[in-house]
């Protein structure tokens, strides 16, 4: 039941992803991450201040470009967000070379993940992904991902149902010069207010402090 609510709250912002990893000719599976990550909910925050979907916290949100102020969190932005999350995935496999090894630096932090191996060269121990020395949390992340990637191509198997998400853009940006209130937003387009919201959880005030709200 909890998979499925989450594939729900992922139906969209789930298209976007998947588009731009294919452009960017990555592993289309990797559009699962931010259910591991957060549920894909981009109001989510954790314990150690990461936000969004893809969860970044504040400093690497910054060396990415996600920046905040009172209004606006990109963190929290879908379109923003993403763009952020395959920058730093890309920069992780071409840093290790390996998925498996990218997706611990996505966790841990690349540092904290070349550290554990050359740890394992000074003690002449091996340096595969099973063979180092990982946080739980971490260690558990590429099986929890390896699980959801099974329970989602075999649900058939696992005796539930998932209804499939169409194949097409769920929403559209439209850039802005000026700050536009939700409410005034869900007006315009017709569309309602909680759905509005949903499509721009980065913006946390009155103001706009972004260059586009998505409908």
């Amino acid at each position: 039941l909890m998979l499925k609510a989450i594939i729900e709250r992922s139906r969209r912002y789930l298209y976007h992803v998947a588009e731009e990893l294919s452009k960017r000719g990555m592993p289309l599976e990797l559009a699962l991450l931010p259910m591991v990550e957060s549920g894909y909910d981009p109001t989510a925050v954790s314990s150690a201040q990461a936000a969004g979907m893809w969860q970044f916290i504040p400093s690497t949100g910054r060396d990415y470009g996600l920046h905040r102020n009172a209004d606006y969190d990109a963190r929290r932005d879908i379109v923003a967000s993403t763009a952020a999350a395959l920058d730093y995935l890309q920069f992780l496999h071409e840093l290790f070379g390996d998925w498996h090894f990218a997706l611990a630096g996505y966790n841990w932090g690349e540092n904290a993940v070349l550290k554990a191996i050359e740890r394992n060269k000074g003690k002449v121990r091996g340096t595969d992904y099973l063979s180092l020395t990982l946080p739980e949390e971490t260690r558990n992340y590429l099986p929890k991902f390896q699980a959801l990637k099974n329970l989602v191509a075999y649900h058939h198997a696992f005796g539930f149902e998932l209804d499939p998400i169409p194949n097409e853009p769920y929403f559209t940006t439209v850039a802005t010069d000026h700050s536009l209130d939700l409410v005034v937003a869900a007006r315009l387009s017709g569309a309602p207010l909680e759905e509005i919201t949903s499509l721009n959880p980065a913006r946390t005030g009155t103001g706009n402090g972004a260059g586009g709200t998505r409908g």
